[in-house]
């Protein structure tokens, strides 16, 4: 086995454990009740729908239209803007100190509405591709469903275990995400470099900033709501992109640039959660001079 394909091999078992215990662990923190209560909001289902599923694939072809891309990266980007329901997004939601069980469900929701979304919409914006919807679905059912639900099972039964067990997890996904993070940006690396030349990471930056600033603004008033909003729309479904352009577009640049995608949504959006929870925390300490003057 060649060097590159060990770290390979260890950025699947990293993505693999982070979302197994990151998802684990927001069901031991969490009851099916607390995640399906924030959806009761009717306006705010809509909103998130509105957001990702219809503003955020006309951005991705607005920026098609502004910046030059060779055909292989526009395919990439369009279907990054069609994939909804990322399982970073719980972990992204705790750095910020928003609503984590509004960003529980907003993943779930995202998520089974992808599954739904990606095959009707995607062979009518690409000509050629077509998706089966269940083999988006088993992986993300199997991956992240079926853990957060044995998390929740877990805490129903036996609360105390999953109270001890819940931030170990943590630390585990903690770690898991930083072994991707940093091996990742190395396997890609060279594609970095290439894309910049050809404006594709330049079209990256514009969208994953035009995501965050479309669900940052759709999110309200209530600064846990819109932490969760923009962070859950910036932050697209990577894992049903790369099965999507794996299937549909080998031998072209398209898989490369999900994944140069993924490196850069880690990069710009783990210090921007950080950063709201700096935020969050400071305006909790002196709430006084959070509050607005009039």
């Amino acid at each position: 086995m060649s060097l590159s394909d060990f770290l390979t091999l260890l950025a699947q078992i990293s993505g693999l454990l982070f979302i197994v215990s990151s998802m684990l662990a927001m069901g031991m923190s969490l009851t099916m009740g607390q995640i399906i209560q924030p959806l009761k909001n009717v306006r705010l289902v809509v909103l998130a729908l509105l957001a990702n599923f219809v503003l955020v694939p006309l951005l991705a072809y607005a920026i098609t239209l502004a910046i030059p891309l060779e055909q292989s990266l526009r395919v990439g980007l369009i279907v990054l803007a069609t994939a909804a329901g990322a399982p970073f997004l719980p972990k992204l939601v705790q750095g910020a100190k928003g609503n984590v069980a509004l960003g529980v469900g907003l993943m779930v929701l995202l998520m089974v509405a992808t599954i739904v979304y990606m095959p009707f919409v995607l062979p009518l914006l690409l000509k050629g591709v077509s998706v089966n919807p269940w083999d988006i679905a088993k992986s993300l059912i199997v991956l992240m469903l079926i853990p957060l639900a044995i998390g929740l099972l877990f805490k129903s039964h036996s609360p105390q275990d999953a109270a001890r067990w819940q931030p170990f997890l943590n630390r585990v996904s903690s770690l898991a995400i930083l072994v991707l993070l940093v091996v990742g940006l190395g396997l890609n690396v060279n594609n970095i470099l290439d894309f910049i030349g050809s404006g594709g990471i330049l079209a990256l930056l514009v969208f994953i900033l035009g995501c965050f600033a479309i669900g940052f603004l759709l999110g309200g008033r209530e600064a846990g709501v819109r932490s969760v909003m923009g962070l859950g729309t910036a932050q697209r479904n990577v894992s049903a992109a790369i099965l999507v352009s794996a299937q549909n577009f080998s031998g072209t640049n398209t898989l490369s640039f999900v994944l140069v995608a993924a490196i850069l949504l880690l990069l710009i959006l783990l210090p921007t959660a950080n950063r709201l929870g700096a935020r969050s925390q400071a305006a909790v300490a002196n709430p006084q001079a959070a509050a607005p003057t009039d």
